[in-house]
């Protein structure tokens, strides 16, 4: 099963310390040769950044930052585990590294093995 872990926090403003940077990297590389991580990426200030929204048929650009909300997406990462609870564990050892923030986990739609195997 593959899980989408959305990291949000409340922005900082400032980047990452050295220290945990290395923390992250750390457990990155852990993951990635463990296999449960798939891929992963932060997100850039939110002032860099633009929301687009669909709206009684009207497409409205909001630029960042986003002030108006309490936390923001902060980064991504697709896990590969055996059930949604080794997933959740994913997510408390990841949070347990960065500190403070939440991870909303998704499970990724996969077709079924039969299905690919007919479109090839």
């Amino acid at each position: 099963m593959k899980f989408l872990s959305l990291y949000k926090s409340v922005e900082r403003g400032v980047p990452p310390s050295q220290e945990e940077m290395a923390r992250m990297g750390k457990l990155v590389e852990e993951g990635m040769k463990a296999g449960w991580l798939l891929a992963t990426e932060g997100c850039l200030p939110s002032a860099m950044g633009a929301r687009v929204r669909l709206s009684d048929g009207k497409i409205i650009v909001t630029d960042g930052p986003f002030t108006e909300s309490k936390e923001v997406v902060g980064g991504f990462a697709i896990l590969k585990a055996n059930s949604k609870a080794e997933a959740i564990q994913l997510a408390k050892d990841f949070l347990s590294v960065v500190g403070t923030g939440e991870c909303e986990l998704r499970q990724i739609y996969e077709m079924p093995e039969e299905a690919r195997a007919a479109k090839s």
